[in-house]
């Protein structure tokens, strides 16, 4: 099995769970809309498909032989692994912060507690981004690390542009009846 086939599977799941979840929900489904502009598109299902293209993508911005991909592509997967629990883990930890500081009545040791939990998050993630990215890093050479940061700027940049228009598609979508 070539890379290409590897890397093209992994973006058709993301493809696919989107389409089985627009006939979910037929009664809300525009057909003329592409799967990133589909009523009840998360934006944490459009940010697991653009990861899942940004894999793909990145052998061609990057020149890697197939040969040099796979061990890419475990270790870039690592990377954005490492990025996303970080995410989900700041997120609920703000969400906690929130709901302690919501009405001035939270338990200051509770607040004291989610703080302390939030820095040592910074540090322990911190910790483990960088230990992904030289793992990234073994694989490539240094103009290929150089790229690599580059690709993943433009690609951020894409993603961010991407979730902002599922976000505008869900918000036309629950304004028509």
């Amino acid at each position: 099995m070539s890379v290409a086939v590897v890397a093209c599977a992994l973006v058709g799941s993301g493809a696919t769970a989107v389409r089985a979840q627009g006939r979910q929900n037929p009664g809300r489904q525009n057909q003329a809309a592409g799967p990133l502009e589909q009523p009840g598109v998360t934006p944490a299902e459009v940010q697991k498909m653009f990861e899942a293209v940004a894999l793909v993508k990145a052998q061609e911005a990057l020149k890697l032989s197939d040969d040099r991909y796979l061990p890419f592509l475990a270790k870039y997967k690592a990377l954005q692994d490492a990025r996303r629990r970080t995410q989900q883990e700041r997120q609920r930890l703000m969400r906690e912060l929130n709901q302690l500081t919501k009405d001035d009545t939270g338990d200051e040791n509770q607040i004291k507690d989610r703080l302390k939990a939030l820095q040592d998050l910074d540090t322990r993630s911190e910790t483990e981004i960088h230990k992904a990215y030289d793992g990234v890093d073994s694989v490539l050479d240094v103009r290929q690390q150089a790229k690599f940061r580059l690709f993943e700027q433009q690609m951020e940049l894409q993603k961010l542009a991407l979730v902002e228009r599922a976000k505008q598609a869900n918000r036309q979508q629950k304004r028509i009846p």
